[in-house]
Order: structure tokens, then C-alpha cells, then sequence
């Protein structure tokens, strides 16, 4: 039976690594994207070309009406869900926590909190058992910076991944009894779109010194734990925080 997978955020980055990924090892994969319509098609037709399924869908996940338009369109195009990655986010540009403007901090709040909080309870809804759903699994994407508190670059963007993280690990334990498993990604630095968007578009290289293994890791490392997550090999893995950091 082919599974379905949700990714929010897929159309760039971590997100569409993870749709291709996920598509390759045989799942449906819908997609939520903001506004890169040229992208989310290049990604769908990508997944196509190499015989999978896939479904692209806009809208903002911090407004309740596009997250609900999301999962109806998925399931409509592909199916019941069987999985959910939580991974649309933003950052700004990088500065000490005195320089944050009201409005980027809300921006980055709507986005990376609310949002998360919003695709979480409808994946929870739409999988859970006693729901009428599946079962499945639900990845959160995190950051280091969480863990690291990001001085003077993005403290406010580092508590927002905080809070993804503490969603991660209640939620686990609240459906653990309800054929859902919950885990939390935290990627280190990785290359891809986050940084331009966040107006330092050489940061990764800039902190490859930080980083043990001496380079910054890529979208498609990223998506291999996700998809682990996913599958049936991590089945006794629940409420777990999976570091992919190159040891930073």
C-alpha cells in the first residue's frame, strides 16, 4: 500500500529535499509552499518524471484557512495521510537581539510557532486512531540554534525553534497511546535557501570553523533522518530530538 506524506514548506531547501526523498522511497508526497510557484511546479514535476505522485499547494501556515485548505487538498489528490513534516520556517537577518523590530519577531512567531502548532494539530487530528486516522508518524524540524541560543544572529528565531522543540516532545507523549509517533529534527548549519532569505547568504560558509566535521551539511542529509523517522525502522523511536549538526 503506498503511503502519503504531507511536507510543509517543500518547494525549497530541507522541505523539497524531503519530498523527493520520500517520493523515491515510494510515498505520495503534498506539499504546502508560500510563494515560489516556479519552484513548487519544478518540484512536482520532478517527482513525476520519476514515476511517484505529488500534489503542490499554497498558502501562509501561520493563517488557520490555508492549513486546513492544505491537508483537504492533499487528501483529496492523494489520499489519507500516513505522515506529516513540519518544516516551514523563517529567519532574519542576522543581529544582536537589541536591533529585532517588533513586526520581524511576530513574522517570525506566526510562522514558526503558530504554524507549527496549526499543521501539528491537524496532523494529530487526521492520524490519530481514536480519530478515525492510520496511524502514522510526524517530524518536527528544529534547529541547532535552539540548543545553542544563537547570540548575535538570531536569538528571537532560536526561541521560536525552542518552543518547536517542547511540541515535539508533549505531543509525542499525548499520542503515543494513539498509533502516533512525534520526533524533532535539529539541523546544524546546512546549505540552503534560509540564509540568503535571511539576508546572510554566506553564513554557512562563514561558520564552517564552528563546525567538527569541518563543512556545513546538506538539505538531502537532512531528509535521510527525516525519512528514517518516517519509516517502519525507528517504530520505538517517539519524543526524540535527532541532532544533525556535524557535531557542532
Amino acid at each position: 500500500m503506498t503511503r502519503t506524506l504531507l511536507v510543509t514548506g517543500g518547494s525549497r531547501g530541507i522541505g523539497r529535499a524531503t519530498a523527493l526523498a520520500a517520493a523515491a522511497a515510494g510515498w505520495s508526497v503534498g506539499f504546502g509552499y508560500r510563494a515560489d510557484e516556479e519552484a513548487a511546479r519544478d518540484a512536482v514535476a520532478a517527482i513525476e518524471d520519476a514515476g511517484g505522485r505529488a500534489v503542490a499547494v499554497p498558502g501562509d501556515v501561520s493563517v488557520e484557512a490555508d492549513v486546513l485548505a492544505l491537508y483537504a487538498a492533499v487528501e483529496a489528490a492523494l489520499g489519507p495521510l500516513d505522515g506529516v513534516v513540519v518544516n516551514a520556517g523563517i529567519a532574519r537577518s542576522p543581529s544582536d537581539f537589541v536591533e529585532a523590530q517588533e513586526a520581524q519577531m511576530r513574522r517570525i512567531l506566526e510562522v514558526n510557532v503558530l504554524g507549527a502548532l496549526l499543521c501539528a494539530r491537524e496532523a494529530a487530528r487526521r492520524l490519530a486512531h481514536s480519530r478515525g486516522g492510520r496511524g502514522g508518524a510526524i517530524v518536527l524540524v528544529s534547529s541547532a540554534a535552539a540548543r545553542l541560543g544563537s547570540p548575535h544572529e538570531y536569538v528571537d528565531y532560536a526561541a521560536s525553534k525552542g518552543a518547536v522543540e517542547t511540541l515535539g516532545v508533549g505531543l509525542a507523549k499525548e499520542l503515543a497511546h494513539d498509533g502516533v509517533r512525534v520526533n524533532v529534527v535539529r539541523p546544524g548549519i546546512i546549505e540552503t535557501e534560509i540564509h540568503a532569505a535571511g539576508g546572510d547568504p554566506d553564513r554557512a560558509s562563514r561558520l564552517t570553523p564552528s563546525i567538527p566535521l569541518r563543512r556545513p551539511g546538506t538539505a538531502d542529509e537532512v531528509a535521510a533522518a527525516i525519512l528514517w523517522l518516517l519509516g517502519d525502522t525507528s517504530s520505538y523511536t517517539t519524543g526524540s530530538i535527532v541532532e544533525v549538526t556535524g557535531g557542532r
